[in-house]
């Protein structure tokens, strides 16, 4: 399963309306694979609403709970594709990662809250994504 920047964020802000369904699917992961990208983004969010995010992320990745999938050239192809091909829908850097990523490691299952875009996207290795926790588009 890879993990999109949304999920890990409501797990570690207890403010977060999807905190309680995150923290579950965190805690109930075999393993987080979270693309590169996505650290940025985690540090980023963090920062603006105040929430230290940083360092519990940085701890998983040296301790092991957390994999980082760093993309390769093919990778950056396939995201400038789908960041084309999904323009309309402002498919952003991070998101299409996350896809690429997915491709790549033939996942069918992407942790997010950010339905909106995943369930738009269509894979090249399975007609759609299962996306976690179920629920409406974040």
């Amino acid at each position: 399963m890879i993990f999109d920047t949304g999920i890990v964020f409501a797990a570690l802000d207890s403010s977060d309306a999807h905190h309680a369904s995150a923290s579950r699917l965190i805690d109930s992961a075999d393993r987080i694979v979270l693309p590169a990208p996505t650290l940025v983004e985690l540090d980023w969010l963090g920062d603006s609403r105040g929430v230290p995010c940083t360092d519990a992320v940085l701890r998983g990745v040296t301790e092991g709970s957390i994999q980082v999938v760093d993309l390769t050239a093919s990778d950056y192809t396939r995201v400038r594709q789908l960041c084309g091909v999904y323009a309309d829908l402002r498919l952003g850097f991070v998101d299409a990662s996350v896809v690429a990523i997915a491709e790549r490691l033939g996942e069918e299952t992407i942790a997010t809250t950010d339905h909106r875009h995943f369930s738009v996207v269509r894979p090249r290795h399975v007609a759609s994504f299962a996306l976690v926790p179920s629920g409406p588009a974040g």
